[in-house]
């Protein structure tokens, strides 16, 4: 019950403060989680690098699930208000709608003035490819793919999770989803080692992934865009991606913007061979990043009320019936 309070409460936290970097986080925390689990394990398990990961995954995502767990169930011992206002701390901490917004205008802002070395710095810190050649036009695709991506990673679905099972279940999500960020990558040190917690965040995202494409067609309707094309475009493109789930919101991205995302990038000095995603009808402009930051908060909007509410008249139901 005291999720009903919590989740509106955290989520309009979210919108007015963002992710103050000045407080530590719980994905700090996990993450911290992460890196050390590695490193125990590879000196325990050097040549058995997938039951490592195997493991590593399971005790992570046992404890984000069961800590929460467990200091909500204290919390609630004192009562109910302590409960939600514990629990609304929670739903804060898991959601990121502003702090992707944030994220994305600190590196719009020198893009605009021409200072590409510093939106390839500030772009550096919110995507896992290399920055250091990128001209403009590959900075600006690149913040319009993260935006898209994370609209389903770090907005829609946490709303998802918070909306079924709380915050033990949003601690969960988040904790699958910073397991795949750390640690599920396809190159030589964690093909492996990071495989199972790959396919469990390719699990966790998939429903959520498809339910973001069709909230971000609806929201692009609404802020104007070109909705059809954003319709076209997810059908034709959704699946452009080494991820079953990250094409889906690009795709749609894509085609609301009338832009060509995606395509070959380096990682790690090496470059990799990716198809691109939507139609190549007008060249992508710094402003596009700001109309898709509007599009970013419309789908948060609606994927809020619909889960919210689901959950509202669901739990309604149960009480009446």
């Amino acid at each position: 019950m005291s999720i009903l309070i919590a989740l509106p409460a955290g989520y309009l936290l979210d919108l007015l403060l963002g992710d103050p970097h000045s407080l530590p986080h719980p994905v700090q925390f996990i993450g911290f989680l992460i890196a050390r689990g590695e490193k125990l394990l590879r000196r325990l398990w050097p040549r058995r690098e997938y039951l490592a990961g195997a493991v590593l995954t399971v005790g992570v995502t046992a404890i984000s699930l069961l800590l929460p767990w467990g200091l909500l169930l204290l919390a609630g011992s004192w009562g109910f208000w302590p409960q939600v206002a514990l629990e609304t701390v929670f739903c804060y901490q898991i959601l990121a709608t502003k702090s992707l917004a944030t994220e994305s205008r600190r590196v719009y802002r020198p893009l605009v003035r021409g200072d590409l070395p510093g939106a390839r710095k500030y772009l550096s810190w919110i995507v896992g490819r290399d920055t250091e050649r990128l001209d403009e036009a590959h900075i600006t695709r690149a913040v319009i793919e993260t935006i898209a991506e994370n609209t389903s990673d770090g907005v829609v679905a946490p709303i998802f999770y918070l909306a079924i099972g709380g915050a033990p279940l949003g601690f969960l999500y988040k904790a699958i989803n910073t397991l795949d960020s750390m640690i599920g990558y396809k190159n030589d040190r964690y093909l492996l080692f990071g495989r199972f917690a790959a396919k469990l965040d390719d699990l966790a995202n998939f429903l959520p992934a498809i339910l973001s494409a069709w909230l971000m067609i609806a929201a692009s309707a609404l802020c104007r865009l070109d909705s059809a094309g954003a319709r076209r475009i997810y059908r034709r493109d959704r699946k452009n991606h080494a991820s079953p789930n990250s094409a889906r919101t690009e795709a749609v991205a894509a085609g609301a913007l009338q832009v060509q995302l995606a395509g070959d990038a380096y990682y790690f000095g090496r470059l990799v061979a990716k198809p691109t995603i939507g139609d190549d009808m007008r060249p992508v402009t710094p402003a596009d990043i700001i109309t898709a930051i509007r599009l970013l908060y419309t789908t948060s909007a609606l994927a809020f009320l619909l889960l919210w509410g689901s959950r509202l008249l669901a739990t309604a139901a149960m009480l009446y019936f």
